[in-house]
């Protein structure tokens, strides 16, 4: 009884830290249960991508390809509060305009956004948008629910193949997860692979190497620029991650 006491508010935490859904009022944003949390980062693709797809599958019988998308779009936006777009946006702000691991620190812990961040965050949804555009419609809503889970295993895993680098934590700097266990590695590996099982197909595990790889790329580009990783670094690696799990998903329909 204990046990499922405590899954249930470690999974509480994961969904207030990582969406705005209202969670039960004792659920806080304890450092320890955040870092446990991190195994149904997953699981909240899993939330994210649902949603995703259920309004792009409901929309799409009354409305255009088009509008069903960006409807689908709207409602991640809606749910996670932008968490990780913000990410995203203030990776190229402080990537783009930082040329020292400090001058880029203080660029992403800026609450503005800058041209870097802006033109980032419209290439991202017209990536987004043109590569979901022209998959099949029957086959969109596993597309979306199977990349939100798995670029967040993705991004989760930085937290065990690299260092947290802000060393002065305050009240500009997001909370963020800091470490991660094997065992809980292993949850987020189920929860992120096994979505792609709604596929029913074996040959779509073949894109879990190639996403994975752009994961490995991101952290070699992050370590030596700023030494590891940040918040926003993980929010800027499951957003690329996602779109790549679009590109990649699309080269392989060419070959099966």
């Amino acid at each position: 009884m204990r046990f499922f006491k405590t899954e249930i508010q470690v999974f509480f935490t994961a969904l207030m830290f990582y969406t705005r859904i209202p969670c039960p009022k004792w659920v806080n944003h304890d450092p320890e249960l955040l870092n446990k949390a991190t195994r149904y980062f997953p699981l909240i693709g899993w939330i994210v991508g649902g949603f995703c797809a259920l309004v792009f599958y409901g929309a799409s019988f009354y409305l255009s390809k088009e509008v069903s998308l960006i409807l689908s779009f709207i409602v991640s936006i809606l749910i996670t509060g932008a968490f990780h777009e913000d990410g995203f946006a203030d990776v190229c702000d402080g990537f783009g305009g930082g040329w020292t691991k400090e001058k880029i620190l203080d660029i992403m812990k800026d609450s503005r956004v800058g041209a870097y961040g802006v033109i980032g965050i419209i290439c991202l949804f017209l990536l987004k948008f043109y590569l979901l555009l022209s998959i099949e419609t029957r086959l969109i809503p596993l597309i979306l629910f199977s990349a939100h889970a798995y670029s967040r295993f993705c991004a989760a895993t930085f937290i065990l193949t690299h260092n947290y680098v802000r060393e002065n934590e305050d009240s500009k700097a997001k909370p963020v997860a800091k470490s991660l266990s094997i065992s809980n590695f292993i949850i987020a590996a189920i929860f992120g692979i096994s979505a792609l099982l709604v596929f029913k197909c074996f040959e779509i595990f073949i894109l879990l190497i190639p996403v994975y790889i752009i994961k490995i790329l991101l952290g070699r580009y992050f370590k030596k620029w700023i030494g590891g990783y940040t918040g926003d670094c993980l929010g800027a690696s499951q957003q690329v991650c996602e779109v790549f799990f679009y590109l990649f998903f699309i080269l392989l329909c060419q070959f099966i």
